[in-house]
């Protein structure tokens, strides 16, 4: 069976959670029998088409592909909102585009509800992200690396995020907490892949060139399990997800999460993180010493549901189904 993954991850999109995702997926599947995978935007002649990204290579690709094509819902239109600019205009497209595939993987059940909502004619199948933990693990020789490259002294507490820099994701309230707690660290990788687009663009590179001294933005950076290892508290302050992949990373290095209080969170992580609903909320978390040592104690167990060995299991047994139907 040859799997074919088509996946947009030119510059700075090869950053973002959906190109994350599909590169753990595809090495993991490659040592599978019975399946060989490739990584080629311009191959059509596939059993099965996997696509992770639908820009216009993608479009392109889907309508010469010979097999069956699979897409995986990364991004549905809840998320664009506060996100990228023009998002009702971009938002209409989902339907029409989503609707011309074969079969579609949703990762979460707040995802499914709005995929079979707005495509109802097209069959879904639920299997969740997944990730490298032996990538993901606990490292004081990361830590050190990654502290030592940003000046990081080694008795700092350090608040650490993970995202795009836009509305959607929480900015605005991470630079808040950060100003409520001048004597903390707080770290943001990530950057703007859609450049002007993104929204609030001008708005939040105006804050960011005035932003106070315990601040530090790193954009993107070599190796995202360094800065992962490096931080004492994980933040996610995002008002939407599909399913926050970022969290499920930092539990698998032990971090205690403070997340926003969403049903996606709730779903997928239910009582192994701490909620906030306000930045009030988030402060008295952060400042709750017991309450974080007992959340980071389970963190690392707690990703072992999502080890990715299991998520390419899930996803060889679809393939086989899909082909053979």
């Amino acid at each position: 069976m040859r799997v074919n993954f088509v996946v947009e991850d030119m510059f700075v999109f090869k950053y973002i959670g959906c190109s994350t995702v599909a590169r753990s997926l595809y090495r993991g599947l490659q040592n599978q029998d019975g399946i060989k995978v490739s990584w080629e935007r311009y191959k059509c002649n596939a059993d099965i088409s996997h696509y992770h990204t639908f820009g216009p290579i993608a479009l392109m690709n889907r309508r010469m592909a010979s097999g069956k094509t699979i897409l995986t819902a990364h991004s549905t239109p809840r998320v664009n909102i506060g996100n990228v600019a023009l998002t009702q205009t971009i938002n209409k497209r989902y339907p029409d585009i989503y609707g011309k595939f074969d079969h579609i993987i949703t990762i979460s059940e707040t995802c499914e509800e709005e995929i079979r909502e707005m495509v109802p004619h097209v069959p879904v199948t639920l299997i969740p992200n997944g990730i490298d933990r032996d990538y993901f693990s606990p490292s004081q020789k990361k830590r050190d690396t990654f502290r030592d490259m940003w000046n990081i002294s080694p008795d700092e507490q350090v608040v650490l995020t993970v995202a795009q820099i836009s509305p959607r994701k929480g900015i605005y309230d991470f630079l808040e907490l950060a100003a409520q707690n001048p004597d903390t660290r707080f770290v943001w990788v990530g950057g703007f892949p859609y450049g002007l687009i993104s929204k609030d663009y001008a708005n939040i590179r105006m804050k960011l060139q005035n932003k106070q001294k315990n601040l530090l933005f790193t954009g993107f950076v070599r190796d995202i399990s360094e800065a992962y290892c490096a931080a004492d508290v994980f933040f996610m302050p995002t008002y939407a997800e599909t399913f926050g992949l970022a969290v499920l990373e930092a539990q698998s290095c032990g971090l205690p999460v403070i997340a926003r209080s969403i049903p996606e969170f709730h779903e997928v992580y239910g009582d192994s993180i701490r909620y906030f609903s306000s930045v009030a909320d988030a402060k008295s978390e952060l400042k709750n010493e017991e309450s974080l040592r007992r959340c980071a104690a389970s963190a690392r167990q707690y990703s072992e549901r999502y080890d990715i060995r299991q998520i390419c299991a899930d996803h060889l047994s679809l393939y086989k189904e899909l082909v053979s139907s």
